[in-house]
């Protein structure tokens, strides 16, 4: 039994920009100088080997979203895996960590373009409420005109950044990777656990499965590109960061920016903030697409207001929700804004939210896939570490125990949500 193929909908390049969008974000232009601290060169070891890490959780979360694309998304997985009360869980957790991630990674790029400009917190608010309302802007004229926008955008990236690499390259030393692990190889580990969320996003994009144009056939295909894409620019970025940067790379608070001064001058900066600005826009649009639609599939299931359900269907624009989580974000935004929320909460907040969503669809797909295959084990392998992860994320745990409390007693009112499938994954009709 086959699915039918939209003549509509988001073909093959323009899936894989939103999947890229979704994994290139602003961390990498922090990060590599944290991770330099950490670990020293051997930090290029940690972000190879979450490159491999993510390889299954990608893999997983395509094979689960083509054999049933749907908004739900993760929620969907967890609801055949699970049923209706767990995937009410998993779907407060992605729609309600928005208001704070949003708000949080427009600020993180908000912050790159004023320091690259030479602009204060004026300046970086200013850049960071553009940011945010051009992330809500794009989704409202819906998922097929603003994938044409993420495709041109990752193009873009990707050319900055390969330039950033170019003219630096003359400038690289062999000598500036000796001692190439300072701190001992157990440094990689702490190194990578600060890593990890620039390798996150492979959940947000479930939620836009339905909106391929073949995603029996595109899903793996758009996954692994995206797995390509992402490997190239992390690694190349990173490792001219530390050739050319050396010792200095673990001082620095704007890593990119400075491998591109080295090669342009005073040139670097308006580039700088077009990088900033495009990694910055790129996930906040991707996790807000993914977020509208899944806030309209549980509107449709009776576990949020049904007001939030218009536009579930694929190639509808889910206004309502879309409108409900600008509301929410805006009001995250001018607190931290006026210094009432902290961005460490913020952002603390988001992220064990996400976490915890991401080992719920794990769990999901160590039920769901077909057991004792490579991928069964390598979801399995992913799933153990995300849970690792999970329980360091400390305070911020209180935010998801406090959301799951909710969606449990949301989850017990009647409500029309998918039935659990077989979850023997050798039962499973493949297409």
């Amino acid at each position: 039994m086959s699915r039918a193929v939209s003549n509509s909908g988001l073909g093959l390049f323009r899936a894989t920009g939103i999947y890229v969008g979704a994994i290139l974000g602003s961390g990498v232009l922090v990060l590599p100088a944290i991770a330099a601290q950490v670990a020293g060169p051997a930090s290029i070891l940690a972000w190879a080997l979450l490159l491999v890490f993510c390889t299954p959780v990608a893999l997983s979360f395509a094979e689960m979203s083509r054999q049933q694309p749907d908004a739900g998304g993760i929620a969907t997985f967890v609801t055949r895996a699970f049923g209706q009360r767990a995937s009410v869980v998993a779907g407060y957790l992605f729609y309600f960590a928005i208001p704070c991630g949003a708000p949080a990674t427009a600020v993180i790029g908000g912050e790159y373009i004023a320091h690259a400009m030479g602009g204060g917190r004026e300046t970086a608010l200013i850049a960071a409420g553009v940011i945010l309302a051009a992330g809500f802007l794009s989704n409202a004229v819906g998922i097929r005109v603003s994938s044409k926008l993420q495709l041109l955008l990752m193009v873009l990236l990707v050319a900055l950044l390969a330039v950033a690499v170019a003219v630096a390259a003359p400038f690289a030393r062999a000598e500036n990777f000796t001692p190439f692990a300072p701190h001992g190889f157990w440094a990689v580990g702490g190194a990578a656990s600060l890593l990890f969320f620039c390798f996150a996003g492979w959940e947000a994009v479930t939620h836009l499965a339905g909106e391929f144009r073949n995603p029996e056939r595109d899903l793996k295909r758009a996954t692994w590109l995206t797995l390509v894409v992402v490997g190239v620019v992390y690694i190349g970025l990173v490792v001219a960061c530390v050739a050319v940067l050396g010792p200095a790379l673990a001082d620095s608070s704007v890593p990119v920016a400075e491998l591109l001064a080295k090669g342009l001058g005073p040139a670097a900066a308006p580039l700088t903030a077009v990088a900033a600005a495009v990694l910055t826009f790129g996930p906040l649009s991707t996790f807000v697409a993914g977020a509208s639609k899944l806030g309209a599939r549980l509107a449709s299931d009776g576990v949020l207001p049904r007001a939030l359900a218009r536009g579930v269907d694929p190639g509808q624009v889910p206004a309502a929700s879309l409108c409900s989580l600008a509301v929410m974000s805006s009001i995250s935004f001018a607190l931290a804004a006026l210094g009432w929320l902290s961005i460490e909460f913020q952002i603390g907040a988001a992220s064990a939210c996400f976490t915890a969503v991401t080992a719920f669809g794990l769990a999901a797909g160590v039920r769901l896939l077909p057991r004792r295959t490579a991928a069964w084990y390598g979801v399995v392998v992913a799933a153990v570490v995300m849970l690792v992860v999970l329980l360091f994320s400390g305070w911020a745990l209180l935010v998801p125990a406090g959301l799951g409390a909710a969606a449990f007693l949301a989850g017990r009112r009647p409500s029309k949500g998918l039935k659990p499938q077989p979850v023997d994954g050798r039962s499973m009709v493949k297409s």
